[in-house]
């Protein structure tokens, strides 16, 4: 996904390891190194102030730890969208509260100022675009783009569609792309099905050995 589902990307780095637990795509910087890096198209035009492009990008420990905190700001926004319904369960007891949530995003939107920048050729029509204001150190450049695109997110109609996968062991969110679509993905919907079949044989079972 690219453009403002960038978002959900960053959030569905915490995700079922496939073992019955729960693996973090960014624990460390090679990580970070390696998700900036496969989105690069979606990364390519806010990280272009910076000291490197996105597809060469290479993550410190300064811009691991502003990624995450963009990170849980965002998943605790998305607990909060996704009500009445339940947030993943991966870690929505250890999530800041939303009104916090919110303070820690718009700060790290705001670290990199933008101004606008007109450019017209003699040949052409003018264009107006944002343009990064000084030399901001790459972390906050990171950050700022992470939280531009969540910002983005979260004020759009996808908002209204997201959801928490409720397949047993999965830990995702998704947007809900038409009405009869219920799982993340095909393979959830499976297991759901597989799980629901085998909970209907036992509640059937205790039926047939109670007197």
């Amino acid at each position: 996904m690219q453009g403002d589902h960038l978002a959900l990307e960053l959030a569905v780095t915490i995700r079922h390891d496939g073992r019955g637990g729960v693996a973090d795509d960014l624990a460390d910087p090679a990580g970070l190194t390696r998700w900036v890096r496969s989105h690069a198209d979606a990364l390519r035009a806010d990280l272009a102030a910076g000291p490197y492009t996105a597809a060469d990008f290479t993550a410190d420990t300064a811009a691991l730890a502003a990624a995450v905190e963009v990170r849980t700001a965002v998943r605790s926004l998305f607990a909060r969208a996704v009500l009445p319904g339940e947030p993943s369960p991966a870690d929505a007891d250890r999530l800041p509260p939303s009104r916090q949530a919110l303070v820690r995003l718009n700060a790290a939107a705001a670290l990199v100022p933008f101004s606008p920048h007109l450019d017209w050729p003699q040949d052409g029509a003018a264009t107006a675009t944002p343009a990064v204001t000084g030399t901001p150190a790459p972390a906050d450049l990171l950050a700022a783009a992470l939280a531009r695109h969540a910002i983005a997110f979260l004020a759009s109609p996808a908002r209204d569609r997201l959801r928490a996968c409720p397949a047993p062991r999965c830990v995702r969110y998704f947007v809900k792309e038409h009405a009869r679509q219920e799982w993340c993905k095909p393979s959830c919907g499976n297991r759901a099905r597989v799980a629901r079949h085998h909970a209907r044989h036992r509640t059937q079972a205790r039926g047939v050995d109670t007197p």
